[in-house]
C-alpha cells in the first residue's frame, strides 16, 4: 500500500466520523467496558462528551503547615517506610506507609486497597489525597495522585464502580482528539455574541478539563444557558401550537356589566386582584385558547377573581365551570358564590358532588343542558359522561395539582375549547412555575385583603408543650376551635414522631370536657368529609389531624393550630398548614412544637416565626430543600438536566426564556443557521423535542 494512498484512506476515514458514532470506536472499549458505558447512558461519542463531572477535587499540592484540621487535601513527599499491609475482620485490610515533606514525617493509612502497595517505592517521590488529621499529622488516605501533578482539579463522575475514573477520563480525552473537529454548534451566533459564551467545543473540552476556577465557570455557564434555551424553546412552541391547534373564540364579554358586578363586591379589590383580573380578562379578548396558571397565597381572594370572571363569560353568553378535589371544599365555595350573586338573581348557580340526592342531580343536569343553569361548582362529579353543557366557555380547577391530566381533560372536553384557568394556593418560585407550568401563562397574587390579621406563630420546644396546651384550653374555653396536627398517622418503628391516634386519646384524655375529632388520609372520603362538617358546625372543638387538611378548609372560628414535630415539614407545608387557621377577625396562632437536631431545622422554624409571606417562604424551601423535594419526589414535573440547578441558575433560566421568547416571535430564522438545524440540536435535545 503506498504512502499516497494510506493518507487519501485515513482523510476519508476522518471525514466518516459522526459526533454520535457508538463509543466503542474507541480504543480501550471492550465488549465488557462497552457494556457498562452503556447502561450508565452513554451510547454515542456525544454522550460521553457531555458525561459531565458532578464536582471537582482541588488536587494543587499542599505544605503541611497551612492545612487545617479535617481538610482534604494533596500531600506530596517523600517515601520513607516501606507500604505494610495487616489483615483484620472479615475482608478488610490496612496498609500503612510514611511521608516525608520538608522535614516532617506524616503518617499515610488507605484501608480496603491493599493493591495500593505496589505504588508505595522507598525514596520515590508520591502525591496523596485524602483527609488531614491535623492532631496526629496523620493523613487518612483516599486515592494516590502519582508522582507527577498535571492538574489543580480532578472531576469525579458519577458513573459507578465499574467505570474507573481514570480510564473514563482517558476516554473522554481521546475522544476530543479524534472528534473535536466534528462538534457543531448548538447555539445561534447572535446569542454566542450577546451573552459572550465560549464555542460549544471549548465548552465541552473546559468542563472535563478546567485549567482554572474561572473557566470552569463561564463552560458550566454556557452549557447551563443551552439547556435552559431549549427546554424553554419547548415550553413556548408547545405553547404557540396549542394556540394554533385550538385558536379559540373570542370571549366578548359585557364589559359595563362587569364593572358593575365588581363594584356590588362587599369590599374593594386588592391591588394585585386588579391586575390579575386584568390579565385574565385580556386572555379572553384574546384571539386564543387561554391556558392561565392563577397563584395565590392563603386568603389571597382567588375565589373571588374566579367568581368575576365566570361572570365576565356569563355575560358572553356562556356556562362556566368550577372543579374542586374535596366535597367540603365545594360547599364552601358554591356557599361563598351564593354570598357574591345575591344581587344578581338572574345567574343560576348549581353544586354537584356524590352526594347530590338523584332528583336534584336530574334537576341540576337538565338545567345545565338546557342552558337554564349558568355557574356550577363540584368535584369528580362534573365530569360523569351524563353531564352536557349547553355552551361551555370557561373551566376553573382549583388545586389543580390534586386531579390527574385525564380527569382535567375530561372536563375540558365538554365544551369546544373552552377557557381554561388553574388555580392553585401552594407559592411556587418563578423558576419552578416556568419551568413545571412553562408552557402557561402565570398570574400571582401576592397581597392579603385589607383587614386580615396576620397569624402568630411560635416555635416551642417540647418540655414547653404542657405551657402551650394549657393556653389552647383557654383558646377552647372561650370558644374558639383548634387544629392538633402529626404528621404520621399511626406509630412508626423508624421515626420517633407523634402519631395522630396517639395524639387522639392523649387530647381526648386532656380536653374531657371538649368534643375531640379524629381525621386523616386513610378514611374513607364520606368519613373525612363527616368529620369535617362537624368542625365546622363546632360540634367538634378540637380536631386532631394530619397533612389531609392542608387545602382548602375554611372554619373562620379554628383560631389556634399546634403543628408536633414541625422540623419534619417544608416550609411551603408549613405555611399551607398555618393557613388553615386566620380565615376570621380573630388574632390566630400557629404553634411549632419541634425539637430539631440539626441547623438546617433550627432555621426552618425560625424563617416560620419570621414572615408570613408565602412567595418567601416557597423560595426559602427551594433553595433549602431542592426543586425535587419542593413538589415532593413521587412526581415533581420537573426535567433532569445534566448541569442545570433552579436554584443556583434562577438568573440563567430568565435568560434563556427571554432568547427563546425573542427567537420564536422576531426571529425564527435564527433557529435554521446550519449546522444548528443539523443532527446535533436534534441529537442532544431528544429529550425536550421527542
Amino acid at each position: 500500500m503506498s504512502h499516497a494512498f494510506f493518507i487519501l484512506h485515513k482523510e476519508r476515514k476522518k471525514l466518516m466520523r459522526k459526533i454520535d458514532d457508538s463509543v466503542a470506536v474507541l480504543k480501550g472499549v471492550g465488549p465488557k467496558l462497552l457494556s457498562e458505558l452503556n447502561k450508565a447512558g452513554i451510547i454515542s461519542i456525544y454522550d460521553l462528551l457531555r458525561c459531565f463531572p458532578f464536582r471537582f477535587e482541588d488536587i494543587k499540592e499542599r505544605e503541611v503547615g497551612e492545612i487545617l484540621d479535617g481538610e482534604k487535601v494533596v500531600l506530596k513527599g517523600l517515601v520513607v517506610s516501606e507500604g505494610i499491609v495487616t489483615h483484620f475482620g472479615y475482608k478488610k485490610s490496612r496498609l500503612v506507609f510514611r511521608l516525608m515533606q520538608d522535614g516532617v514525617v506524616i503518617n499515610v493509612t488507605f484501608f480496603n486497597q491493599p493493591y495500593l502497595a505496589q505504588k508505595i517505592v522507598l525514596g520515590e517521590q508520591l502525591a496523596v489525597f485524602g483527609k488531614w488529621d491535623a492532631k496526629r499529622k496523620s493523613l487518612a488516605g483516599m486515592k494516590i495522585i502519582g508522582a507527577k501533578i498535571t492538574a489543580d482539579f480532578q472531576p469525579i463522575y458519577h458513573t459507578g464502580k465499574n467505570i474507573p475514573q481514570g480510564k473514563l477520563q482517558k476516554l473522554i480525552s481521546q475522544a476530543f482528539e479524534l472528534y473535536q473537529d466534528f462538534i457543531p454548534e448548538t447555539l445561534p451566533a447572535k446569542i454566542l455574541q450577546d451573552y459572550q459564551f465560549m464555542p460549544l467545543k471549548n465548552a465541552l473540552y473546559v468542563m472535563h478539563f478546567p485549567k482554572d476556577e474561572k473557566e470552569a465557570n463561564d463552560a458550566r455557564r454556557r452549557i447551563v444557558f443551552e439547556e435552559f434555551f431549549y427546554f424553554q424553546l419547548k415550553m413556548l412552541s408547545l405553547k404557540g401550537k396549542e394556540q394554533k391547534k385550538n385558536p379559540g373564540e373570542v370571549t366578548r364579554y359585557n364589559n359595563q356589566a362587569l364593572k358593575k358586578y365588581i363594584q356590588a363586591l362587599p369590599f374593594e379589590l386588592t391591588s394585585a386582584q386588579k391586575k390579575v383580573t386584568n390579565e385574565i380578562c385580556y386572555d379572553l379578548l384574546a384571539p386564543y385558547h387561554m391556558q392561565r396558571l392563577l397563584q395565590g397565597d392563603v386568603g389571597s381572594g382567588k375565589t373571588v377573581v374566579a367568581s368575576i370572571i365566570m361572570y365576565a363569560v356569563y355575560t358572553a353568553g356562556r356556562q362556566s365551570a368550577l372543579m374542586v378535589p374535596t366535597e367540603i371544599l365545594a360547599q364552601q365555595h358554591y356557599a361563598t358564590f351564593q354570598k357574591l350573586l345575591q344581587d344578581f338573581p338572574e345567574v343560576k348557580i348549581a353544586l354537584l358532588t356524590s352526594s347530590t340526592k338523584k332528583k336534584e342531580r336530574e334537576e341540576i343536569l337538565a338545567a345545565l343542558k338546557n342552558g337554564q343553569l349558568h355557574f356550577i361548582i363540584g368535584t369528580h362529579a362534573l365530569i360523569q359522561e351524563d353531564v352536557v353543557f349547553h355552551q361551555l366557555g370557561l373551566v376553573i380547577t382549583d388545586e389543580q395539582h390534586r386531579f390527574g391530566v385525564n380527569q382535567r381533560k375530561a372536563l375540558r372536553e365538554k365544551g369546544n375549547d373552552p377557557e381554561v384557568l388553574f388555580m392553585t394556593a401552594t407559592p411556587i418560585p418563578r423558576t419552578l412555575a416556568i419551568t413545571a407550568y412553562g408552557e402557561m401563562d402565570v398570574s400571582l397574587l401576592n397581597e392579603l385583603p385589607k383587614g386580615r390579621q396576620k397569624i402568630l406563630t411560635k416555635w416551642v420546644k417540647k418540655e414547653q408543650l404542657p405551657t402551650v396546651l394549657a393556653y389552647l384550653k383557654q383558646r377552647l374555653q372561650a370558644g374558639d376551635q383548634g387544629y392538633v396536627l402529626s404528621p404520621l398517622i399511626e406509630e412508626s418503628e423508624v421515626l420517633d414522631l407523634q402519631n395522630a391516634q396517639a395524639l387522639f386519646l392523649e387530647m381526648q384524655n386532656y380536653f374531657p370536657e371538649f368534643k375531640v375529632g379524629l381525621l386523616h388520609g386513610q378514611m374513607k372520603s364520606n368519613e373525612k368529609d363527616a368529620v369535617m362538617e362537624l368542625f365546622k358546625e363546632n360540634q367538634l372543638q378540637l380536631l386532631v389531624t394530619t397533612t389531609v387538611v392542608e387545602v382548602g378548609v375554611d372554619v373562620p372560628n379554628a383560631t389556634v393550630m399546634l403543628i408536633f414535630d414541625a422540623d419534619r415539614f417544608g416550609l411551603s407545608q408549613l405555611h399551607q398548614l398555618r393557613g388553615r387557621v386566620g380565615r376570621g377577625v380573630k388574632q390566630s396562632i400557629c404553634v411549632l412544637v419541634a425539637d430539631p437536631k440539626g441547623e438546617n431545622g433550627k432555621q426552618r422554624m425560625k424563617i416560620m416565626t419570621e414572615t408570613n409571606d408565602g412567595f418567601v417562604l416557597s423560595q426559602k424551601d427551594l433553595e433549602m430543600r431542592g426543586p425535587g423535594e419542593f413538589f415532593g419526589n413521587k412526581q415533581s414535573g420537573l426535567p433532569q438536566f445534566l448541569v442545570a440547578n433552579l436554584v443556583e441558575d434562577a438568573d440563567s433560566l430568565e435568560m434563556a426564556r427571554t432568547s427563546a421568547k425573542e427567537i420564536l416571535e422576531k426571529q425564527p430564522e435564527l433557529l435554521n443557521e446550519s449546522p444548528l438545524k443539523e443532527g446535533v440540536a436534534k441529537q442532544i435535545f431528544t429529550s425536550y423535542f421527542d
